[in-house]
């Protein structure tokens, strides 16, 4: 057993700095044993309940420093969990009047509205009968804004007009096609996509001007089809103002290749249309096939490609989508139920693991 001193070699401080006398007497009360004593007494020596007291309290300030802490952090943009920016697409709704979709906007998780003209909807066309200041008055009694014009009908080089109307209305985003040669491949691809872009170019112009981003989605007989000519749009692209909208849909139903493709594309996402193939939407299908283009209906598996878009921290619209047969009527029939099935989608979205 360790030699130590009993309870009776006490230093005063002095001494307990300067370290032991020179000389110890040579009395009994002195003496040195083996053993353990039950506490050793002097000026800079705390009793073991007080030590334990003292050590408990700093522990449980350090807990409760670091949980706040933690909760900071967590509340910080840096460390927080990615949110999608949900906006609804007025065609959802097929031809109801705005002043019925609008209420549903806030029902949908959202405060944007994606305006869609005909043959899918015909919301568009509405706001040119309203005029933009009812248009404007109507969003505002609602607390939507207008997030996006979809114009297919328009074209990429139709759209100087629709832009300033955009700008006039506080939207950001126009949707559109691409224009240009079908079925290329690798070199002649590029090549036409290289050539499209230069022909968009006074287009970008005035989307630069009216801060508006032109998005182009790739769709199916199309320039911009593939996931290459999406890779081309990003890397050509001359402008911020130049983005793309991608539709899975119109994509092999591919995770990896999906998921991959949002990593690559990154800043040049301004649109992301949470939508699948399903069993298609060109001829007309029972309704429960028909949904299966739906999120959490069919059968593409939808983590991957949410983990890739938190992973970049997308920042753009996420509209969730699908198209009916025929064109221009609601996917369900009453705005209750579309609302109701958009939600169902979004519940199943945002279970998803990020």
């Amino acid at each position: 057993m360790a030699t130590r001193f009993t309870r009776a070699t006490q230093f005063t401080s002095d001494a307990y700095f300067r370290g032991p006398p020179r000389q110890f007497p040579t009395s009994s009360y002195y003496n040195i044993t083996r053993t353990v004593p039950q506490t050793l007494r002097h000026p800079f020596t705390m009793q073991r309940r007080t030590f334990l007291q003292t050590v408990t309290a700093s522990a449980t300030a350090c807990i409760v420093n670091h949980a706040a802490h933690s909760q900071t952090l967590a509340a910080s943009p840096k460390f927080a969990k990615w949110q999608p920016n949900y906006i609804v697409g007025s065609c959802m709704y097929g031809g109801v009047y705005l002043g019925d979709i609008l209420p549903e906007v806030a029902k949908c998780g959202s405060n944007a509205l994606d305006i869609w003209p005909k043959p899918h909807g015909n919301q568009r066309e509405q706001l040119d009968g309203l005029g933009e200041e009812r248009f404007l008055a109507l969003l505002e009694k609602h607390k939507v804004r207008l997030g996006c014009i979809t114009q297919y009908k328009l074209g990429p080089f139709g759209l100087q007009d629709e832009m300033r109307m955009a700008q006039r209305l506080g939207c950001s985003t126009i949707i559109t096609g691409g224009e240009g040669p079908v079925g290329l491949k690798g070199a002649e691809l590029k090549q036409a996509v290289a050539q499209f872009i230069e022909k968009l170019k006074p287009h970008l112009a005035v989307a630069e001007q009216t801060g508006v981003t032109i998005a182009i989605e790739n769709h199916a007989k199309n320039l911009i089809d593939s996931a290459d000519s999406l890779r081309y749009l990003a890397e050509l692209s001359p402008s911020p103002h130049l983005a793309i909208a991608m539709a899975p849909y119109h994509l092999p139903q591919d995770t990896q290749l999906l998921s991959s493709l949002i990593s690559e594309l990154r800043d040049s996402l301004a649109m992301f249309y949470a939508w699948q193939h399903g069993d298609g939407c060109m001829v007309k299908l029972p309704k429960e096939r028909e949904l299966l283009q739906m999120p959490g209906r069919g059968t593409l598996d939808f983590a991957p490609l949410w983990k890739a878009l938190a992973s970049i921290e997308y920042a753009g619209w996420v509209e969730i989508f699908m198209h009916p047969v025929p064109r221009g009527i609601p996917i369900l029939e009453t705005p209750a139920e579309v609302t109701a099935e958009i939600n169902r989608a979004k519940k199943y979205l945002d279970s998803l693991p990020t």
